[in-house]
């Protein structure tokens, strides 16, 4: 069942960032915004779609309003894409590990320019 879900994952990833590259018209997603994770329930009735986008705080709440607004959109088309027996309903969530990781990768740079330094 383990292996099905993330079949399922991977598959709900791919096919919302196709969506957002190829059929989404609103200029407010197009551009930087990534899908990087999709977690689904084990019931396969609810999957966390997490995304990343560069930008300011009020860009990013406009881009996760803009997407809760938009999946009806993207679970109609999931179920057209993809053949399965139901399709889980989708939580668009920020996911900031890209942000977390650059913090981290400039504070280890801080450390190490002042140890050279010393």
């Amino acid at each position: 069942m383990v292996f099905r879900i993330e079949r399922v994952n991977h598959l709900i990833r791919q096919e919302i960032s196709d969506l957002l590259r190829r059929e989404v018209k609103d200029p407010r997603l197009s551009g930087l915004v990534s899908i990087t994770e999709v977690e689904t329930s084990s019931d396969l009735k609810y999957a966390k779609v997490f995304f990343s986008f560069l930008g300011s705080n009020e860009e990013k709440k406009e881009i996760l309003s803009t997407l809760v607004a938009a999946s009806g959109f993207f679970h109609n088309e999931l179920t057209k894409r993809l053949s399965l027996r139901h399709i889980p309903e989708l939580d668009f969530r920020w996911d900031d590990s890209i942000e977390k990781g650059a913090r981290i990768l400039d504070l280890i740079n801080r450390v190490s320019q002042n140890g050279e330094q010393s």
